[in-house]
């Protein structure tokens, strides 16, 4: 079996002395978070959609970036995600932008490791799992991570960002 390749992410967390385990799937390129590739990603990997946490990066009218971490068994409520951050307006940004701001593809951002540091939500269901999985950082790579120890590497404030069914 291969080594796991360090990603940015991973870096981070050996920096902070958190424990983390990987995991790996095969990517077959669909990453539209319309058509639940975070779901998806739970599915191939046998983990439950509820621990698994997409990651979602926005924009707000003064273009400002945030980061926000929802689970996969769920949609993100824009109206809570803009109550959160403190803006009117607040809307994904364009996947053609995403590698240029974080340095991640779509498919494979994670909370962690991206070029700038930008304030991260991530709702509040995280703390309801002894492990959650997040992006590793690259596509077919999830990190396995205890809820605090990512709300400590992230520097992530938790709400409800939910949308109600």
């Amino acid at each position: 079996m291969a080594a796991v390749k360090k990603t940015n992410a991973m870096r981070i967390l050996e920096g902070l002395s958190i424990p983390y385990e990987t995991l790996s799937y095969d990517d077959d390129g669909e990453h539209e978070l319309s058509r639940g590739a975070a779901s998806n990603i739970a599915e191939k990997l046998g983990i439950p959609a509820e621990a698994c946490f997409k990651t979602i990066v926005m924009r707000n009218e003064a273009k400002q970036i945030f980061v926000f971490c929802q689970s996969a068994a769920s949609e993100i409520n824009l109206k809570k995600a803009r109550a959160a951050c403190g803006s009117k307006e607040i809307n994904p940004v364009r996947p053609e932008e995403l590698l240029t701001l974080t340095g991640y593809i779509r498919g494979g951002c994670s909370p962690l490791g991206m070029k700038k540091k930008f304030p991260t939500f991530i709702d509040e269901t995280v703390i309801l799992f002894d492990k959650v999985y997040i992006s590793a950082g690259v596509r077919g790579q999830q990190i396995v991570i205890a809820p605090q120890d990512l709300i400590k590497a992230t520097e992530a404030v938790t709400v409800d960002l939910e949308l109600e069914k």
